[in-house]
């Protein structure tokens, strides 16, 4: 089922997560419905709390060559394990500040473990597009942005945007 994704500013994007204990169907469901959401959007990465739920789940999937299988993952409590000395800037996008783009530099290849859907802990190094985003969902879980990683007149600029965005869609009824 698909869910109505936050607009920045909202202050549930600004709390941190709560690691999740234990995997329940419903929990399975979640990133199920996150996922669809996303492809829906359209976009590459998810976090929970976008949806307004406050649990430490991620869902990802960065494959874009035409005609290649998809690869959704769902991580329950991803934590970055390592990071490469070396960075790349991507321009970012998200789905919670639509229509916003910005460079923002981070490690260029980081290894992340996490818990999938079946309960197992897995562990995989992530690099290029798939580590640009799996960092930013999980800024996510710690309430952060990534217009956090810009100036604060750029931010400013971007908050008053989606200020506007939020009021626009008030009033259509969107």
């Amino acid at each position: 089922m698909k869910r109505p994704i936050l607009i920045h500013p909202d202050p549930r994007l600004k709390k941190v997560a709560a690691p999740i204990d234990d995997i329940s169907d419903e929990l399975r469901q979640l990133a199920d419905d996150m996922l669809a959401t996303m492809y829906d959007a359209p976009g590459i990465g998810l976090a929970a709390p976008q949806i307004g739920v406050g649990t430490r789940l991620i869902v990802l999937d960065c494959v874009k060559e035409e005609g290649a299988a998809p690869r959704p993952l769902a991580m329950f409590n991803p934590e970055i394990v390592s990071s490469s000395e070396e960075l790349n800037t991507y321009e970012e996008g998200c789905l919670s500040i639509p229509e916003i783009y910005a460079d923002v530099t981070r490690p260029e290849a980081v290894t992340v473990r996490w818990i999938d859907p079946d309960g197992a802990e897995r562990e995989e190094t992530f690099d290029g597009l798939w580590a640009t985003c799996v960092q930013h969902e999980i800024d996510h879980l710690n309430g952060k942005l990534f217009i956090d990683y810009l100036s604060g007149l750029k931010r400013q600029l971007i908050t008053r945007k989606m200020v506007k965005l939020k009021r626009d869609r008030a009033r259509e009824g969107v």
